[in-house]
């Protein structure tokens, strides 16, 4: 599966952007003759067998990855996104945007995949994709989902899970996080006292994440690094 920071790399200089959201995609997918019977569930009554692909299945999301990127093999980098079954569609003006929807509207067509309408969006100047907020200036945390994190109590599960999805919008995230992140660790003794500092600093860090612009990638780059006992960054200018 691509990783989140990747698929954003590429937007700079993007001023118009639209999505495009698949109708439950997985079930656009049908299972090859031979492989349906591997698919069997029991149940009370009778046994059942998927037609089409199941969102149980182990191998279906990376499958379902690998044909939306041989769909867009093309476009990919250049004016498409894909993460599983949404796609972002992005370009500097509105008249190149015309030209790659209707490319990526034609590869749909062409395949035999059918979009959700009412989850799609057209001709944005600013896009929510994945939890984040992409528009000219950058990329920035979706407030919509973590509007919510300053009521959260003290947590016994996925805090971090969210916190570490947007780490890249904080600043020495690992150094802050890890009096947390200790308690993942094996035969930990579980003593919250000592991550309520950091559990309210990372809540206020997530409501008020900074927009990181984009890359130039026309341009050369400064990597610098720096480590300690407990984390290891990285800025690149």
């Amino acid at each position: 599966m691509p990783h989140i920071d990747i698929l954003f790399d590429q937007l700079a200089g993007a001023r118009v952007f639209s999505k495009i959201d698949l109708r439950s995609g997985y079930y656009q997918i049908k299972i090859r003759e031979e492989d349906i019977p591997k698919t069997a569930f029991s149940t009370r009554y009778e046994l059942y067998e998927y037609l089409v692909m199941s969102f149980g299945l182990t191998n279906a999301p990376a499958f379902f990855m690998y044909m939306m990127n041989s769909v867009f093999m093309n476009e990919l980098d250049k004016f498409v996104v894909v993460f599983i079954d949404d796609i972002l569609i992005y370009s500097k003006n509105e008249k190149e945007h015309e030209e790659h929807l209707r490319i990526v509207l034609t590869q749909l067509r062409e395949h035999k995949l059918y979009a959700k309408f009412s989850k799609c969006a057209f001709w944005l100047k600013e896009v929510s994709f994945l939890g984040h907020i992409l528009s000219e200036k950058g990329v920035v945390v979706d407030s919509s989902k973590v509007e919510d994190v300053l009521n959260w109590k003290q947590p016994e599960t996925s805090f971090l899970g969210l916190a570490g999805y947007y780490c890249r919008f904080i600043k020495d995230f690992s150094k802050t996080a890890k009096p947390m992140t200790s308690l993942t660790k094996r035969n930990a003794n579980y003593m919250w006292a000592n991550c309520e500092q950091a559990f309210q600093t990372l809540k206020k860090l997530l409501t008020s994440a900074s927009v990181i612009a984009q890359p130039d990638v026309t341009k050369p780059f400064d990597v610098y690094c720096d480590a300690s006992g407990n984390g290891l960054g990285c800025v690149k200018e």
